[in-house]
């Protein structure tokens, strides 16, 4: 279970594993909204993660534990 460092860069959400040292684009994220935030991420290199939704959107950057998915 990798830690990933999300952040904004741009108006882009990124996701970074510092174990393997790859940064990328998260292409989307199953729940966006205000009050329920997480859930599967996809990045841009088709790596997919999964971590329980928050009950409220996060001040980026935050470290965040996840289970491939």
């Amino acid at each position: 279970m990798p830690n990933i460092m999300i952040r904004e860069q741009n108006g882009v959400l990124t996701g970074y594993i510092a174990k393997k040292d790859l940064e990328a684009e998260i292409t989307s994220l199953e729940f966006t909204e205000p009050d329920n935030w997480g859930g599967k991420m996809t990045l841009s290199n088709g790596a997919s993660f999964y971590f329980e939704p928050l009950s409220a959107a996060p001040t980026l950057p935050i470290t965040i534990r996840m289970r491939r998915g």
